[in-house]
């Protein structure tokens, strides 16, 4: 099968989330400049740099009623700041409750009955349950083509593990088991892991 995108598919469901897999997910708190706190799952998310640490993740859709039609970019761009967090396959039920589309007012955190912290570099709440957290500072917002598409990079300001996670000395995937994205509405969890040695090693 071969098909242009913009000619369509023909098939049920759009296929083009299904090829790019498993994807991360960030979870990401914000706070306005009122106080209102805003937390939200993002699947187009990445690391993009080690020195310093920088990572990306990518908004395609909004609300009518937003400057930068989400919540997150609009308190991002007014702060300046966001936590990014790992979502455990325990958190699951709380990180899809998040995703729903509340008011501006309204608080993901509380109504996802997660406990709350502060965040040690930036002025954000982190969720003391996510066995990774990213403290993060931006550095731009990118509008791509097409209306909603944005894409938004952070520098890493600070880091969290989950102390349980850390297991001689290296952060234990298996212990932290992160969900991740697939096509359509399927999950996946991160149970195991190999190593694979460079040619050169």
């Amino acid at each position: 099968m071969f098909y242009r995108p913009e000619n369509g598919h023909g098939l049920p469901h759009n296929p083009f989330n299904a090829l790019i897999v498993p994807r991360p997910i960030a979870w990401i708190s914000t706070r306005d400049t009122d106080g209102r706190e805003n937390l939200a799952p993002y699947s187009f998310f990445n690391g993009i740099a080690y020195d310093p640490p920088q990572v990306m993740f990518a908004t395609t859709s909004g609300k009518a009623d937003r400057e930068m039609g989400k919540d997150t970019l609009d308190n991002i761009r007014q702060t300046g700041v966001f936590c990014v967090h790992m979502v455990s396959e325990d958190l699951t039920d709380a990180m899809n409750i998040s995703a729903a589309g509340f008011n501006k007012d309204v608080d993901e955190i509380e109504q996802a009955g997660l406990e709350r912290v502060e965040c040690e570099t930036i002025a954000a709440s982190r969720l003391s349950a996510a066995p990774a957290a990213l403290e993060c500072k931006l550095t731009q917002i990118i509008q791509l083509a097409g209306d909603a598409n944005h894409v938004c990079f952070g520098q890493v300001t600070g880091i969290h593990l989950a102390d349980d996670c850390i297991v001689d000395g290296l952060f234990d995937i298996t212990r932290a088991r992160p969900l991740a994205r697939l096509g359509y509405r399927d999950y996946t969890v991160v149970r195991d892991r190999f190593e694979l040695k460079r040619p050169e090693e």
